[in-house]
């Protein structure tokens, strides 16, 4: 029993270091976690291969002028809220989806060519039992999960692992205008994308291009904020419990304030401004459940300028940063 509850706790802090710096080396990894190299490529492999952990490089969509994210919320017919977000989940153009608990059924983020094909998620083809949507267009990330730290590591580590500039990345490249990429830094993001660990010796087998011009490319795109790597992770495994969406309406005046408060609670996963009926929408973690009531009254409460709020509790997510969870993969393998 003790070895099992060391085994939780080493993985623990190993996806919590993957998840500061997904391409870490292994032995900064170790350094960080107390173990071995040799420990941590088996205990990695092994979460790996149990699909609890993956790394992925992700483009920046706005950054690369790639497509407008947009977060939908749903409401549906009774018992369907499942079968609407699994056919939401399908479409190529959903980078995340969950079923919810509240004010709305569920959610989905869609990125899309622009601005005005937003009018077309009017029609969702598959999912039938869909009776109303909302759609909010993303103006400003103020911190994605790719920023996010679980709190499991020292300060140490996250300077070390995370570098020197530990702003969130979107405070740093939000106003620049879109970077224009070719399609060698296509082959080689969407490389990446499938394993975000991948050598730079493999990549360049794959786009056909030199193993220094890859390593140079990847560099310049990470630099110029284009390419980031997230590390895919159930929640649970960092001893997270809860998961929800806030939809908050804030004074303009007051949003940008109100924004950057909430980024830097160590519970903020995710969090927006956006158009529409609520102006900042969020995505928060928590470690239990009792942890709601305070964080609502002590935390969301004491936001400047705050005229509404909702919280929908995340019950299944089924995709994330493009990816079907493990649950989702398990549903499909299981039908």
């Amino acid at each position: 029993m003790q070895d099992d509850v060391r085994g939780a706790d080493l993985d623990r802090r190993i996806a919590a270091a993957l998840q500061l710096n997904g391409r870490a080396s292994w032995g900064a990894i170790a350094r960080h976690v107390g173990t071995s190299e040799s420990t941590v490529l088996r205990r990695v492999g092994q979460l790996t291969e149990s699909g609890q952990v993956r790394v992925i490089g992700v483009l920046d969509v706005l950054r690369c002028g790639l497509g407008v994210p947009v977060v939908v919320r749903f409401r549906c017919a009774p018992g369907t809220a499942g079968e609407v977000a699994r056919a939401i989940a399908a479409r190529p153009d959903t980078r995340y989806a969950s079923v919810l608990a509240g004010s709305a059924d569920c959610v989905a983020e869609f990125v899309l060519p622009s601005y005005q094909d937003v009018a077309r998620l009017d029609e969702l083809p598959g999912a039938k039992g869909l009776t109303e949507s909302e759609s909010f267009t993303v103006m400003r990330t103020f911190i994605s999960n790719h920023d996010w730290d679980s709190g499991e590591l020292e300060r140490t580590a996250t300077a070390e692992l995370r570098g020197a500039d530990a702003r969130p990345f979107e405070e740093q490249h939000w106003e620049s205008p879109p970077e224009k990429l070719d399609e060698l830094d296509l082959a080689i993001s969407a490389a990446l994308g499938e394993d975000g660990r991948m050598s730079f010796k493999e990549v360049s087998r794959q786009v056909g291009s030199s193993e220094t011009t890859v390593a140079r490319r990847v560099d310049s795109l990470v630099r110029r904020g284009c390419l980031r790597f997230r590390t895919l992770a159930e929640l649970a495994l960092f001893g997270y419990a809860l998961e929800f969406m806030l939809w908050l309406s804030v004074l303009p005046s007051e949003l940008d304030n109100a924004g950057q408060r909430l980024a830097s609670h160590p519970g903020t996963k995710y969090l927006s401004a956006t158009t529409g009926r609520f102006n900042l929408v969020g995505q928060i973690v928590l470690r239990h459940y009792g942890e709601l009531y305070r964080h609502t009254t002590d935390v969301v409460g004491a936001l400047p300028g705050l005229r509404d709020a909702e919280v929908t509790l995340q019950v299944d997510t089924l995709k994330r940063a493009w990816v079907p969870t493990p649950a989702a993969r398990q549903e499909l393998e299981d039908a």
